[in-house]
């Protein structure tokens, strides 16, 4: 059923993710007016407040998160907030949530950030007080499991509740501007469809790279771990953008099936194409920080980096490898991918002792935005000596390009998503469960055959067999 709510329901109101990102969104797109004047916000978590002093609280969360520019629609939008405390795991105070949320006319959307144990009772809550009804939809924040068996149980458990069309699993990486870009370079350019393929390039690369230790999340990463936190959704959704079919439509079912055929395909790991790693004290810009173990205080081995060699099993895709590369405390933050064209099959140029390089088209998602392809030119000359030739960046930085529009965080789009009812940039159940199925995969190899994580040092680009990973089949991690 398609329809624009008039409440929103925020679970986790309190939390980092509500102060960071929720709140700032939802101020941002009321400023601009892209949410309805009547559109009532009503947050709940286990801490006490009444609505003055969760108003008190967001707008501290605000004048710390919110850009300066935007501190001025502040006073009406925290007119919009109102508060109920609850402690999910009590079915009794359910009654009390639907009492404040009140009436519903236009529909209900419902934003849940949760521990994983606290999802049945709170879809049973929600159903149990009427506000999982007809006209209510639910975004649902990860995690959702941490493996198949346990991903399906909370799929069912939400599915008794609500129909496919009115979940909305949230990875946010998908609301990012460069990550949509991605089917705009492939689909609005007839530049690349036609060479994206096995006959014209060589292999991908996707590197998720992080500067930071555990910032406080020791208690989910010792739990999830590199495989988990990042390849098993960020990762794999920018895989299957990048390899995904051209769908017949720009509509939510179009793009999923092709995303989840990418997802089937992928061939379970051989040996050798994993490693694993985990960080040693070091030094991130000059500054010494301590190993994983230090952090958490006590022994681990969980792995806190990991690269892949993926392969796709399918026509388009046949003999070219996808690196998957992921860790924390790298020496730099940065999520790009590279796409290695061939090189061409033969150069005028060698007779004048030129040398030419395959093509990259790089794509740059965080923390700067931008597409660039590198091609060969002739270095200005005389060429007395034989022709020269260098290879030069094709630079679009996507702020500058687009130098009007306001730039927007990927919150902002999938809360208004949310609001509105657009699917597309929200993963379907049958992606999440072949995402699984090659994770599972991954970790049972690890299993049988004890693979513990390698050391590196922080500040490093892991461990050196991740080097070797790509060596072996004549690669370089682009760094």
């Amino acid at each position: 059923m398609q329809f624009t709510a008039d409440k929103l329901l925020l679970f986790g109101a309190t939390g980092d993710l509500a102060q960071r990102m929720l709140l700032p969104s939802l101020c941002a797109l009321s400023a601009d007016g892209l949410v309805a004047p009547d559109l009532c916000i009503i947050g709940t978590a286990r801490t006490e407040h009444d609505d003055i002093s969760y108003r008190n609280f967001a707008a501290e969360a605000l004048e710390k998160f919110l850009p300066e520019e935007r501190k001025a629609s502040v006073p009406d939008f925290l007119k919009r907030l109102h508060y109920q405390p609850l402690d999910a795991s009590k079915p009794e105070g359910f009654a009390a949530l639907a009492e404040r949320v009140g009436k519903v006319v236009d529909g209900l959307a419902i934003f849940l950030s949760t521990a994983p144990s606290l999802f049945e009772p709170t879809i049973a809550g929600l159903q149990q007080s009427g506000l999982a009804g007809e006209k209510s939809r639910i975004g649902l924040e990860k995690p959702l499991g941490t493996d198949l068996e346990t991903s399906r149980h909370i799929n069912d458990a939400v599915a008794a509740a609500f129909p496919e069309d009115r979940i909305f699993r949230i990875d946010h990486y998908l609301g990012k501007e460069t990550v949509q870009n991605l089917l705009a370079l492939r689909f609005g350019n007839i530049l690349f469809e036609p060479v994206w393929n096995a006959a014209h390039i060589d292999h991908v690369q996707i590197t998720v790279a992080e500067t930071v230790g555990l910032e406080g999340r020791a208690g989910f990463y010792e739990g999830a771990g590199a495989l988990r936190d990042m390849v098993q959704n960020h990762m794999l959704q920018l895989l299957a953008l990048v390899a995904m079919e051209p769908p017949s439509n720009y509509d939510p079912t179009s793009i999923r099936d092709e995303k989840v055929k990418v997802l089937r395909s992928l061939r379970p790991l051989g040996p050798g194409d994993s490693v694993t790693g985990q960080y040693r004290e070091g030094a991130i810009g000059s500054q010494p920080v301590p190993g994983y173990d230090e952090e958490l205080g006590r022994d681990s081995d969980t792995e806190t980096f990991v690269a892949l060699k993926a392969h796709i099993d399918n026509w388009r895709w046949n003999g070219v490898p996808f690196l998957l590369r992921t860790g924390k405390r790298l020496p730099e933050r940065k999520t790009e991918i590279m796409i290695q064209f061939k090189a061409i099959p033969h150069s005028i140029f060698a007779g004048q002792g030129a040398k030419t390089e395959p093509n990259k088209l790089i794509i740059g998602i965080q923390p700067r935005e931008n597409v660039g392809l590198s091609v060969m030119a002739k270095i200005p000359g005389l060429d007395r000596g034989g022709v020269r030739l260098r290879e030069v960046p094709l630079d679009i930085s996507m702020p500058d390009a687009f130098a009007g529009p306001q730039k927007r965080i990927a919150y902002e789009r999938l809360l208004l998503d949310l609001i509105e009812g657009n699917q597309t940039l929200f993963v379907r159940r049958d992606e999440v469960e072949a995402q699984w199925e090659w994770i599972d995969a991954i970790r049972a190899g690890w299993a049988e055959n004890a693979i513990k994580p390698r050391t590196y040092t922080a500040g490093s680009w892991g461990p050196a067999a991740a080097i070797a990973l790509a060596e072996r089949d004549g690669f370089s991690w682009h760094e």
